[in-house]
């Protein structure tokens, strides 16, 4: 065996016995504050923090869960190469700082925000620990002449179907693979059909969904009928690997209303929620039509890892679309909103995509993006390539009065490219937005590339520390798809269209005809 290899993979074991006890100790803290939600929500009689109580015990579940993932991931066998091991654990711990703050923005109250702020700080503090030890991993190896993309497997291996065992990850079956190539996934056979008129097996969404099996090994398959279906639906942790399908983005609709000012949680107003990882749709439309006057009010929340969304639409107003966590790939959708429509703190490359900018309540503003990136180790983001940036017909008159930015930072580092993309004239000459004063100004990570269009002009922008206009050519190719959310290796051969790279390249993939 090399001894590039033999050093490189004795060192991830000790980061791995490292990151073990780190994660540990990090369980108990987790644990703790878990606890001390419990606490909060009993000694509350204010039913909106009491439901933020509750979102925290679901929230720091998700936390313990996947900082066990995170260790478990360390030595797994199904990872390549060290760089595959390296990448995993950002995920894992990039979404277990999301969890946490999640948790924490879900009170109103300052006191309640401040005991469970400080409930979790020392869970918060070794996580970041954790994440600045892996994230240190690349620059030892480097300092040990160790490549990091060595793989202790010699040779590559075909599966049963005869596809490359390295051109897909370990979870995808032979099935789900010819299910993926396949240029006539329309026609596969679907485990669930849902129609409102009584012509499929389920009426309802939830209940084709309630007949996940509990042993399933491949790609659960439910195709959903044209038609209007008003309930709110959550593909929970355990139903991994659902492809969902329906008629066509205005044909097949989840709508929902549920709002913040209705006293819900931002968290909870999603009208759809994919939770369990690997979950994809193909021609379906999710609404919150609680309008602008309701604020918060979530049509799609996904925290689903190796997410895909093809010829979908996501229609709503404030907080439209939340990217919460892990890897996410939209593609050939319309999203539209008003105030942070497009938001949260996954690693997400929205490709191909029309946003469309809607008009908001009077005395608002509009803004697109908003990033919740918290540490700058996380591998958090938010890519907008090849999209088209346009108001909706009731804002175009009003356009040039009502002002419109790109984006605002959420929180410190926040992320956030927008490349090879048209941007219309209603995009303010600024182009982005402060949050509150100074906030994250020098911290943040705003970049603009390659794009076109009369809103595209960045001689007026902000002069902000953290903005730039990417020149390098080889910058911006690190929030393509490929390198940024490692698209390579799981939207390979896929009917998704999509580019590895730049638009226009040899990597545009499986275009529909």
């Amino acid at each position: 065996m090399n001894k590039f290899i033999v050093s490189g993979v004795a060192i991830v074991l000790v980061v791995g016995v490292v990151i073990g006890i780190i994660a540990s100790v990090t369980i108990q803290e987790v644990k703790a504050a878990l606890q001390k939600s419990g606490v909060i929500g009993n000694g509350t009689n204010n039913s909106t923090q009491k439901m933020a109580a509750d979102d925290c015990t679901d929230l720091l579940q998700f936390a313990i869960d996947e900082l066990q993932a995170s260790f478990s991931t360390v030595g797994g066998s199904e990872l390549h190469t060290i760089s595959d091991r390296e990448v995993e654990l950002k995920n894992w711990l990039s979404a277990v700082i999301s969890y946490q703050e999640t948790c924490i923005d879900g009170f109103t109250q300052p006191d309640l925000k401040n005991e469970m702020s400080n409930g979790l700080l020392n869970a918060s503090q070794l996580t970041s620990n954790a994440l600045a030890i892996v994230s240190a991993l690349s620059e030892i190896l480097t300092s040990f002449n160790i490549p990091i993309n060595t793989t202790a497997r010699s040779r590559r291996l075909l599966d049963a179907s005869g596809v490359d065992d390295n051109v897909y990850p370990k979870w995808l079956s032979a099935k789900d693979r010819k299910l993926l190539r396949s240029n006539s996934g329309w026609q596969v056979k679907p485990n669930a059909i849902v129609a409102k008129d009584g012509s499929g097996q389920f009426k309802t969404i939830t209940a084709a969904l309630d007949a996940y099996p509990k042993a399933n090994t491949g790609r659960y398959i439910i195709y959903v009928k044209a038609g209007i279906y008003d309930e709110y639906i959550k593909v929970t942790k355990k139903q991994v690997n659902v492809f969902m399908y329906g008629d066509g983005p205005q044909k097949t609709i989840i709508t929902g209303k549920k709002c913040f000012r209705e006293g819900v949680p931002t968290f909870q107003t999603a009208s759809f929620a994919a939770i369990g990882h690997g979950f994809i749709a193909k021609s379906m439309g999710f609404q919150n039509t609680a309008g602008p006057e309701g604020h918060q009010a979530v049509a799609l929340r996904v925290q689903s890892d190796m997410a895909v969304f093809y010829d979908c639409r996501m229609d709503g107003y404030q907080d439209t679309l939340y990217v919460q966590t892990h890897r996410q790939f939209y593609s050939n959708c319309v999203i539209s909103g008003t105030v942070d429509f497009i938001f949260g703190d996954s690693s997400t490359v929205i490709q191909n995509s029309k946003i469309i900018v809607r008009k908001p309540m009077d005395n608002q503003q509009n803004t697109i993006i908003a990033q919740g990136r918290k540490n700058k180790r996380e591998i958090t983001g938010l890519v907008l390539q090849n999209c088209n940036i346009v108001p909706e017909e009731s804002l175009y008159p009003l356009r040039l009065q009502i002002r419109s930015y790109l984006g605002r930072p959420w929180k410190e580092f926040s992320r956030t490219v927008i490349m090879e993309s048209t941007i219309g004239d209603l995009i303010q000459p600024a182009g982005w937005l402060e949050w509150a004063g100074n906030f994250a100004l020098d911290t943040l990570y705003y970049a603009e590339y390659a794009n076109q269009g009369p809103g595209a002009a960045t001689a007026g922008r902000v002069k902000w520390k953290g903005y730039k206009v990417i020149t390098n050519r080889n910058e911006a190719l690190q929030f393509t798809v490929g390198p940024f959310i490692q698209g390579n290796q799981w939207l390979v051969n896929s009917t998704v269209p999509y580019y590895l790279g730049f638009k226009g390249t040899q990597a545009f993939m499986n275009r529909r005809t």
